[in-house]
């Protein structure tokens, strides 16, 4: 004991500390009490634990759609295998239909206030001024003996009360009918399905999503996910088969889901043909229905009826759209282990931009993503064209971005193809990698707008596309309405839900990818989450524990300033000082011309802070070191050697200030008097032991003329200002108003 005292008393004596005068933030604390602890369903690492379970449904499905009263009415039924340990003695069904019903508890609740000026749209939002009917009616839910099973609707939630205990390890059947007026996407705010009218033609393109009674999530970490739907926080759902009939207008051509059954009941043989073209044609899509043929089918407005199969296996939902107006194209994707088809289906009113890029733009997300996380796994890969949306299901997706009189713009052309990305890539965030989103919003948007933002930089490096500065007038906004990323989907405004749950988690991951872990050690990492979660329910601890636990890197730092609080970056270099060691055989004039102070070892006679380095260095007095100093070391430093070493030297200490709050690495840039340059980098934990302030020294050959901080802006620092050595000088706001003045 005397030893360890002795020791850590020499230590203290030969280190010089500058100490954290402001309040102890532990900003590398684990966040163990942040997080859900781990169990035997959920390990430690991040992986799913050996007693790790999930519910199964699935869904046999009979729906018709009435194009003359906008109404889709049918009968399903479900098969619940209950893989939990737990008994239930009844159900949560989903009805996120009744969310449109006037009343509901969300109506109004998105944007409600009223200004001065408003246009007639943003008044029907409000007021519902013009009414429309809209939620289910059930009309039975019946056990498989036929038995009527009692049930409660609570909003958009419905309690099944089982006749018969559904034990753990067992499962059960029941069946529901049900019918609800498809509603108008253009009469309400938020409108991810319904149906869209063409006035010109007198046709409508039916969205048809969240159109069934479909189970809710049960898990090991809150049991019932059966939080109301409120349009903003989206769906929580189990992994099932589906096998589908959907009756439609018969000259109406279906997109959806699932593979096609009964191709030769619904398609013509030469649309059979050409799609087993498509089939074999990697290079370019190929035409299925012409724009001939749709222009056609929009004029017989049939009143006949054809049914169009569809068997899906192992996904979360089922969608589709139907339309007489649709043309539709077709092409394989070769994956490693997988031959997909790319669809696209649009509207003569999309042309010709989307028979040009859709397609093109599925095919990329397809090879991007499977590259990035595994391959895709299912059939198809469909891009339907609608207005003023971007939403996804498993093997389908709804993506607005029209021409106008067939001419688009580059930015709108930028953003239609941005959004077929997107919605495509979402089949494995959060259709496979299936976390909550009702809950976690960023862990499915986020996660996918990283890769989507990957995939345009990659495949289209002309686009603009998002890097950390792209979250510097978001991070730099008003802490009393900024929230953390850790908030629930639901609880964020809508004025910042897109920066806070798409971009700010994008450029989190970036940071962690290009700067924090490196590209091939984090592409590892996310690789290994995407395959350790596929098909499973992950939460935010399972990504942030496999994140550490397959790179040996501790990031807990990094989630609790990035994910938890609302800190940002503002890095201050706030002094350089130039040192050289001073030399007694040296030329005396020389050293007077260099110095004006001489200071020595134990930083006595420190100069006042200067502006530049136009003073020269200041001379450090290294002395011997006495004896007393090595305590029980007997060896001793080669002093001729070390003088040697740093004869002629620039020595540099740098000071750094954390004016933002939130930690992270540091980036050097030196720039030396003869231009060339050289860059430096700090780990994050240099902030470990004063989180407000650090300082490091540095030995450089050459002398230098200006140091910068994060030179590649990595790091969405919000203020670059005040990142330069020599200082940067700004002119007042006072000075900026007089030389505007002057040139006016």
């Amino acid at each position: 004991m005397r030893l360890l005292f002795y020791f850590l008393f020499t230590l203290f004596s030969l280190l010089s500390i500058k100490a954290q005068t402001e309040p102890w933030q532990g900003k590398f604390e684990p966040i163990d009490n942040m997080i859900t602890p781990p169990n035997t369903y959920r390990t430690a690492s991040g992986a799913p634990g050996r007693d790790y379970w999930q519910q199964q449904a699935n869904y046999k499905i009979k729906a018709t759609l009435d194009e003359t009263n906008n109404t889709i009415s049918g009968k399903e039924t479900i098969t619940y295998y209950n893989n939990s340990p737990d008994d239930l003695s009844y159900l949560w069904i989903q009805l996120e239909q009744n969310v449109n019903k006037k009343g509901n508890e969300d109506f109004g609740g998105i944007n409600n206030n009223i200004k001065d000026g408003m246009t007639s749209r943003q008044m029907q939002f409000l007021t519902r001024a013009i009414d429309f009917p809209a939620g289910y009616s059930i009309k039975y839910v019946k056990d498989s003996n036929g038995k009527n099973i009692k049930t409660m609707v609570n909003n958009t939630m419905m309690k099944v009360k089982l006749n018969t205990l559904l034990k753990s390890g067992e499962s059960t059947s029941f069946s529901i009918a049900w019918s609800y007026p498809i509603t108008d996407r253009s009469m309400y705010s938020l409108s991810r399905e319904g149906y869209e009218y063409f006035p010109s033609d007198d046709n409508t393109v039916y969205l048809i999503a969240h159109w069934f009674p479909r189970m809710a999530v049960y898990n090991d970490t809150e049991g019932w996910q059966n939080q109301q739907f409120q349009k903003l926080g989206e769906f929580a759902l189990e992994f099932g088969d589906y096998d589908v009939e959907i009756t439609v207008p018969e000259d109406h051509i279906v997109a959806s889901t699932g593979l096609l059954q009964n191709s030769e009941s619904v398609l013509t043989k030469a649309q059979r043909k050409r799609l087993d073209e498509a089939r074999k044609s990697f290079d370019k899509p190929v035409m299925v229905i012409t724009q001939k043929e749709a222009e056609a089918n929009e004029k017989q407005k049939s009143k006949k009826q054809k049914t169009w199969k569809f068997s899906a296996k192992n996904v979360r939902d089922f969608a589709f759209a139907s339309s007489r107006k649709f043309m539709w194209d077709a092409q394989a994707v070769k994956l490693p282990t997988n031959t997909v088809m790319a669809m696209s289906f649009y509207p003569k009113e999309g042309l010709p931009v989307w028979q040009e890029e859709s397609t093109k733009a599925v095919r990329h997300a397809l090879e991007v993503y499977s590259e990035a996380t595994f391959d895709y796994p299912y059939p198809v890969a469909i891009s339907v064209n609608t207005s003023n949306i971007g939403m996804e299901f498993p093997m389908i997706s709804f993506n607005g971005g029209r021409p106008k009189n067939g001419k688009i713009s580059n930015n709108a052309k930028q953003g239609m193809i941005g959004t077929i990305i997107h919605e495509v890539g979402h089949n494995w965030f959060p259709m496979i990698v299936s976390s909550d989103e009702r809950k976690w919003m960023w862990m499915d948007e986020g996660l996918n707008t990283f890769l989507h933002q990957r995939t345009v930089a990659e495949r289209y490096p002309d686009f603009n596309s998002v890097t950390p500065k792209s979250i510097v007038p978001f991070m730099s906004g008003d802490k009393n309405i900024l929230r953390p990323i850790m908030t629930t989907s639901d609880s964020e405004l809508m004025s910042q839900f897109g920066a806070n749950f798409y971009l700010k988690p994008t450029v989190g991951l970036q940071m962690l990818r290009n700067s924090i872990i490196g590209k091939e050690l984090f592409d590892e990492a996310f690789k290994e989450y995407a395959n350790r979660w596929k098909y499973k329910h992950p939460n935010p601890a399972d990504l942030f524990r496999t994140l550490e636990d397959a790179t040996a890197t501790d990031l807990d730092w990094f989630y609790r300033g990035w994910f938890f609080t609302t800190d940002h970056v503002d890095m201050e270099l706030s002094h350089v000082k130039w040192f050289k060691v001073y030399e007694e055989n040296s030329n005396i004039e020389d050293q007077n011309n260099t110095s004006k102070v001489k200071i020595d070892a134990s930083g006595k006679n420190v100069q006042a802070q200067t502006k530049d380095f136009s003073s020269g260095p200041e001379m450090i007095t290294m002395n011997a070191t006495p004896d007393a100093a090595y305590g029980q070391f007997l060896s001793r430093i080669n002093e001729p050697e070390l003088r040697k070493q740093l004869s002629g030297k620039n020595i540099y200490e740098i000071t750094i200030k954390n004016v933002g709050g939130l930690v992270m690495p540091v980036t050097i840039e030196w720039i030396f008097t003869d231009g060339s340059k050289e860059i430096d980098t700090i780990p994050a934990e240099i902030w470990r032991r004063n989180e407000y302030e650090i300082q490091k020294t540095f030995i450089k050959e050459k002398e230098v003329k200006e140091v910068n901080l994060d030179p590649n802006f990595e790091y969405a620092d919000t203020d670059t200002k005040n990142n330069s050595f020599p200082k940067v000088e700004t002119a007042s706001e006072f000075d900026t108003f007089k030389n505007n003045k002057r040139k006016s």
